[in-house]
């Protein structure tokens, strides 16, 4: 049995377990990337450079940052387990070869780790070398053997919030199946196709059974963030340059409950965006919030921060991102409280 110390008891009178848990969460964090092609130049908008990615991983490894695998900051976040200062998680998003021949030999000759969410209708069946976009089912296995780990990213990479619930069951349960013949694995993670969700897809994840999923808005995961919709932070061309890159690892959670509304989708007018600040030393007559008609006023209350889009978007993805200065790094860098999101409008 566990002895319990006199002060520890006094302490736990003193200090409530919602107070207890919202310490922890707050220590658990970690900047998500998100990547899709390695030196596909004629596809900027999915593209980073090789120069790009170099100087990724040059900052990564000299520099005071923990790459971690994204399962094991996953239980972090869920438990509110304390995560090292930062953290920072490498994912890869799509079936690209590019990852196979330029991406993944550079993350594992640095021995940083990275989960690949594969769409799986778009791997190959056949034998290595086949070439092409994407990759072979034995190329996918080979690196798994060299210790890439994976999760979903949908079976025929749909618009999710287009399907019906059944429709969505159905292709994730062909993911499903694919992972399990081809790599005899189920993966507990999941990526929204396009970053795209809605409150039925957050709970047919949690339906079958995945620890967490992921979408494409910034910000940075920490452990008071829906597990159903977490962020990552999307790097391409335009925005791989390093000094950008840098602000996106040293970037800090700006921690926030009663996050609306509930579902990123949007019929109609604009919702109200809004959510309540955890940490109460922050400075919120300070925060600023970007839109899809540009910077967009913040009505504070208290703790409450409020934002209304302005204008209503056209159909598609728009976001709202809303930062906050913090402390500096001893190099004299400004690091950023940042929270994102991203909205689906539907006609």
């Amino acid at each position: 049995m566990r002895v319990v110390s006199l002060m520890c008891l006094i302490l736990a009178v003193l200090i409530t377990p919602i107070q207890v848990k919202a310490q922890a969460s707050m220590a658990s964090a970690a900047s998500i990337l998100m990547y899709h092609r390695f030196g596909e130049g004629k596809l900027p908008s999915t593209n980073i450079r090789i120069e790009q990615l170099e100087a990724h991983i040059a900052l990564l490894t000299s520099g005071p940052y923990t790459v971690l695998p994204l399962d094991e900051v996953v239980v972090a976040l869920q438990y509110g387990t304390p995560l090292p200062p930062n953290a920072v998680v490498i994912t890869v998003d799509d079936a690209y070869r590019s990852f196979v021949t330029e991406g993944w030999p550079r993350f594992k000759a640095a021995g940083l780790p990275v989960t690949w969410f594969l769409n799986t209708a778009a791997v190959k069946s056949g034998a290595v070398g086949t070439g092409g976009g994407a990759p072979t089912w034995d190329e996918v296995r080979r690196l798994r053997d060299e210790g890439v780990t994976f999760g979903v990213h949908s079976h025929a990479h749909p618009h999710l919030p287009t399907l019906t619930p059944q429709e969505q069951e159905a292709d994730l349960d062909r993911a499903l199946a694919l992972f399990e013949q081809e790599l005899g694995l189920r993966p507990k993670t999941f990526a929204y196709p396009y970053g795209e969700a809605d409150r039925a897809a957050m709970d047919l994840m949690a339906a079958k059974g995945f620890v967490a999923a992921f979408g494409q808005h910034s910000g940075v995961a920490w452990g008071g963030d829906d597990r159903w919709y977490l962020p990552r932070f999307a790097l391409n061309e335009q925005y791989g340059a390093p000094d950008r890159f840098r602000r996106v690892i040293d970037a800090l959670p700006l921690p926030a409950t009663d996050v609306m509304p509930a579902s990123p989708v949007v019929r109609g007018t604009p919702p109200v965006y809004g959510f309540t600040v955890t940490q109460p030393d922050l400075p919120l007559d300070r925060i600023a919030c970007y839109g899809p008609s540009g910077k967009l006023a913040a009505q504070i209350v208290g703790p409450r921060v409020e934002v209304r889009m302005g204008v209503t978007p056209p159909p598609g993805r728009t976001r709202i991102n809303c930062t906050l200065p913090g402390p500096r790094t001893a190099d004299g860098i400004q690091r950023w409280h940042w929270r994102g999101t991203q909205f689906v409008v539907l006609p």
